[in-house]
């Protein structure tokens, strides 16, 4: 193993199950272990700490953490990654935020056992990807194989953290990288003009800014086919529409246009609500 493991979140849930499979993926791809946490509000009960759960395994009879726990490890079998387990007590989107401080990459499923159904993304997930001090990759079902590894940039400080996280993916899937930067049509004017002559000073000013981010990164991973596409609209609207060719979407956690104060900028909130790869926020 070359690194600390890493680390999912668990509650039992069909997304949590599937973010079990994706870290496995990535432990297998990185050759590291994988830590399943579950995070038991009621753990440190004392109706629960004074239960005998030896005694409660050995009969066939578990909680309902213990089931996820059982449920998760099952996926790995088959797999030549390591993994252990651990049900903390505590909040569970608390508890995996401490947990970030101990690994280089966090895995959850979208939404969890107690969400309202139809819920598009679950406040586990929220909070986790916007207090975490690690990147963390979100999932929504099986993670596609195939597809370029898609990143946002916008010019913002943001863009360094993010590029390093999706270079990495990119050379250890053997994928292309696919980096979009979307302006909006106050930024650009005639949208359509702009995208067909690139010697209109603003297409050219977004090309040239693309191209000083990417420079360092492309030196450090030369095997790795960069694609640039410039876009005109809002870019959130434009990620999540590149995302349905994507295999991962890799953003920063804040650009250029936030609220002072929030963590979760709206562009990586939007994108993770409606895109159906798996999303990585980068901090």
């Amino acid at each position: 193993m070359t690194g600390p493991p890493i680390i999912v979140g668990v509650d039992g849930s069909a997304p949590s199950l599937a973010a079990v499979d994706l870290a496995l993926w990535e432990g297998a791809l990185r050759d590291r272990a994988v830590r399943i946490v579950y995070g038991d509000c009621w753990a440190d009960h004392p109706a629960w700490a004074n239960n005998d759960a030896a005694g409660d395994l050995a009969a066939g009879l578990l909680s309902e953490p213990q089931q996820a726990i059982r449920d998760a490890t099952d996926r790995a079998n088959g797999t030549q990654v390591p993994v252990t387990t651990e049900i903390v007590a505590g909040d569970p989107a608390a508890v995996l935020v401490r947990e970030s401080a101990h690994t280089d990459l966090l895995v959850l499923g979208h939404r969890g056992r107690g969400g309202l159904p139809g819920l598009l993304l679950g406040s586990v997930a929220i909070k986790v990807a916007a207090h975490a001090t690690c990147p963390v990759m979100i999932t929504r079902g099986a993670a596609p194989a195939t597809g370029d590894i898609l990143v946002g940039v916008d010019g913002s400080a943001a863009d360094d953290a993010a590029l390093g996280f999706a270079f990495h993916e990119a050379a250890l899937r053997g994928a292309d990288l696919r980096t979009l930067h979307a302006a909006s049509r106050r930024h650009l004017g005639n949208a359509e003009l702009l995208l067909r002559y690139d010697t209109q000073p603003e297409a050219a000013a977004h090309t040239q800014l693309l191209t000083e981010t990417l420079s360092n990164w492309s030196r450090k991973y030369p095997g790795v086919a960069v694609h640039r596409d410039l876009t005109a609209g809002r870019p959130a609207d434009a990620i999540v529409e590149a995302g349905t060719r994507a295999q991962l979407v890799v953003l920063g956690t804040r650009g250029h246009a936030h609220l002072p104060g929030r963590r979760l900028g709206s562009v990586s909130h939007a994108v993770l609500h409606h895109t159906a790869c798996p999303v990585a926020i980068v901090r």
